[in-house]
């Protein structure tokens, strides 16, 4: 996971950043609307096939004026995306990925936010999975929103899931 949180994400009107970077963008981008309420959240899909790559984003919405975000691919090598035995397994590493970066960003997130003389309106609480009612993924629900729950967050399900289930399936 170190590895991850150190290689580059990417902001569409940035290009790639450092994980340091992104955290800054997002400070930049509430400092301009402090009066404005705001919702972080993280997601994460992946591809189907022998290397599956699973893009972890993180939106930052304002609320009712759209938003930003940033992903980053987590790539595995041809041995170790051998775990990838079947759909089940990938919905697991969709969610631990989402739930690891998560959990590292909103302590840096809160730690740098504390450091600013203004206050922002913000809450991260939410991690998008991409399963839901409809399909193959609804025997999977109970288990994926109760490891989002173990660790801290709120889980979101499909149709409400769309950082997971619309922003990082396009970059799948």
């Amino acid at each position: 996971m170190d590895n991850f949180l150190n290689s580059d994400f990417y902001s569409p009107s940035k290009g790639n950043l450092k994980l340091n970077q992104v955290i800054e963008e997002i400070i930049g981008y509430v400092q301009q609307k402090p009066s404005c309420f705001y919702d972080i959240i993280v997601g994460c899909d992946s591809s189907s096939g022998q290397d599956p790559c699973f893009p972890v984003v993180v939106v930052i919405l304002r609320k009712r004026e759209g938003g930003i975000f940033f992903l980053k691919k987590v790539r595995f090598t041809s041995q170790e995306a051998k775990k990838f035995v079947n759909w089940k397994m990938r919905i697991l590493e969709e969610v631990m990925l989402s739930c690891k970066f998560a959990l590292q960003l909103r302590e840096d997130l809160d730690k740098r936010i504390a450091d600013l003389e203004t206050t922002i309106d913000y809450e991260f609480r939410y991690i998008h999975a991409d399963v839901g009612e409809n399909g193959d993924t609804k025997e999977m629900i109970k288990e994926v929103t109760g490891l989002i729950r173990g660790n801290g967050f709120e889980p979101k399900i499909k149709p409400e899931s769309f950082v997971a289930s619309s922003v990082a399936d396009h970059f799948c």
